[in-house]
């Protein structure tokens, strides 16, 4: 399976961004899916998760009540999207893909698409 992220570039503050993960080779519809972040010189951090029926969600404290994970099965396409961005924010956007209905570990991972949050 192949994934990819794109949706990503430069927004002020307090601005929003829809990012979307396409995937390609198999369908992901039973697969629990994520976001993930990269910052410069950081570690990859966990953004927001969803199953695979998305019923349930689950987010990082730093963007709960900002940011909204989505799926649309039918399109084989997991969204984010982001509000009242921060330039905390900034960092390149990884979407990943469980093999599990729900939960890790996400062993699928695409290219990333870059978030660049201006003060």
């Amino acid at each position: 399976v192949q994934l990819q992220a794109f949706g990503g570039g430069l927004v002020q503050a307090g601005g929003s961004l829809r990012l979307s993960c396409a995937a390609s080779g198999r369908t992901l519809s039973r697969n629990a899916m994520g976001w993930f972040r990269q910052a410069p010189g950081k570690e990859r951090e966990f953004v927001a998760t969803i199953t695979w029926d998305g019923s349930t969600t689950s987010y990082a404290d730093s963007v709960k009540g900002r940011f909204t994970i989505s799926r649309d099965n039918a399109e084989n396409t997991v969204y984010l999207q982001m509000n009242s961005l921060k330039p905390e924010d900034t960092a390149v956007y990884y979407c990943a893909a469980s093999p599990l209905q729900e939960g890790g570990p996400y062993v699928h991972w695409g290219r990333g698409t870059q978030v660049t949050v201006s003060s």
